[in-house]
């Protein structure tokens, strides 16, 4: 099977439940959006959540990605950088224990942590402090610096990046550049809609020279093109092989060339939707790794999304990965 490798923001996710929205407001978090924060500042909204109930997990959009990948059983790696704590050595365990091939470098610093904050109606509003994540740069992409000399883009066929990483040009730009260089198919999740806004010109370049499979959800695409999200997937499939836009309970749509496919969704209870996007892009990717058909690609998207947002969190049982990769053989 052809081999994926990905790089994005190496992060813990803490999940807390609220009961309102009202501690959003009191906490200055725009509802659904993603705030970087420093560590001072995520300490604060710790110490204001200290009496929440909370649960932790290996995070990060295209960690999230990758991991669903491996659990379903395709190769892949994974890039980013982690701190010599006890996070950084959960992340890389959560990871190996999937199956993923980590290519870590670690840091004196803190492991980076997203405190996820989820609403009543299932919504997660992100509060992120990136600590060591922050580190990655193109400095590390350089043969002999992180690969030793071994030149790792070419042993994978795909690569799969994170919008939550454009905000640091060089590094995207050297990746992306690398990726094209070795003739992987390049796929890009734009991540949150206020990561678009502040780095549009920037996306939009990228996008036209080097990406061949672009996810958006609906705000995302409305923040790159103004439109709606059935004109946004038609005008951004003007410039990707494969564009998809996330439309939530309503499915997704999906682009490339001249097909058209509108995607449903399963029947579910959602608790939570963090990681709903993350891993309906793994179930997309593995199913375009297999050589599926678009519709049946967004199948296997709304198959892993639906699942995931029965949990708390971005993680899933080892018994729900098992009932999942059944209905995939089937």
């Amino acid at each position: 099977m052809k081999k994926i490798l990905g790089m994005g923001n190496a992060l813990v996710d803490i999940m807390i439940t609220l009961e309102s929205d009202t501690i959003l407001e009191m906490l200055g978090l725009p509802k659904g959006s993603m705030q970087l924060v420093d560590k001072d500042r995520s300490n604060d909204v710790l110490e204001a959540l200290k009496h929440y109930k909370k649960s932790q997990s290996a995070g990060g959009s295209a960690a999230n990605t990758i991991h669903g990948l491996a659990m379903l059983g395709a190769p892949a790696g994974f890039i980013g950088v982690v701190g010599e704590d006890d996070l950084g050595g959960f992340f890389v365990r959560d990871m190996i224990r999937a199956g993923v091939d980590p290519h870590m470098i670690h840091s004196k610093q803190e492991t980076g942590r997203a405190i996820a904050l989820v609403t009543p109606d299932s919504e997660r509003t992100f509060a992120t402090f990136l600590g060591a994540a922050v580190e990655l740069s193109d400095d590390h992409l350089v043969p002999g610096i992180l690969w030793s000399g071994f030149p790792v883009f070419k042993e994978y066929s795909y690569f799969h990046i994170e919008g939550y990483l454009v905000q640091n040009h060089a590094l995207v730009k050297k990746a992306l550049e690398l990726a094209k260089e070795h003739g992987l198919m390049i796929s890009l999740d734009l991540a949150s809609y206020n990561v678009v806004e502040g780095n549009r010109e920037f996306l939009e370049d990228i996008i036209r020279r080097y990406v061949d499979i672009l996810f958006a959800n609906e705000d995302e695409a409305k923040a790159m093109t103004g439109m709606n999200p059935e004109n946004a997937v038609k005008e951004i499939g003007k410039f990707v092989e494969i564009a998809v836009v996330k439309t939530g309970h309503k499915g997704s749509l999906v682009m490339t060339g001249t097909e058209y496919c509108e995607i449903g969704i399963i029947p579910v209870k959602p608790i939570d939707t963090t990681g709903a996007g993350d891993l309906y892009a793994a179930g997309f990717l593995y199913g375009h790794l297999m050589g599926m058909p678009m519709q049946k690609c967004g199948e296997l998207g709304a198959l892993l999304a639906g699942n995931v947002i029965e949990f708390m969190g971005s993680k899933m049982p080892d018994e729900r990965w098992q009932n999942i990769k059944n209905q995939v053989e089937r």
